[in-house]
């Protein structure tokens, strides 16, 4: 089988996800094991002797986990934009191309 291009391996993943998600009752049961993992190692990260009050665990590890998603989200719109700079690179060449009598210009 020969190699997959980015592209492809991308639909690949979208449709495995789309298969994994479409086949699963409860979405929320099945991803609640991963945001506890999160939740404790945040947990680790704030009290590693196990000498805080629970409640202040608690209140710091909600505040990593918001400093956690705000991160992510400051990364994908940051590849967001890239994306759209490329896109716009690519279409100006294009432009360029044509205007300049490009390889298809008989």
């Amino acid at each position: 089988m020969p190699a997959r291009t980015p592209e492809e391996r991308s639909l690949v993943a979208r449709i495995a996800s789309a298969e994994r998600w479409g086949r699963t009752p409860d979405r929320t049961a099945a991803t609640a094991p991963a945001r506890a993992g999160l939740r404790a190692k945040f947990a680790r990260e704030v009290d590693p002797d196990g000498t805080l009050d629970p409640a202040e665990v608690d209140r710091r590890v909600d505040q990593l986990h918001r400093a956690h998603m705000l991160r992510m989200t400051l990364k994908a719109k940051a590849a967001r934009r890239q994306a759209r700079e490329l896109t716009a690179q690519a279409e100006a060449a294009e432009t360029e191309l044509e205007a300049a009598g490009g390889p298809d210009a008989a």
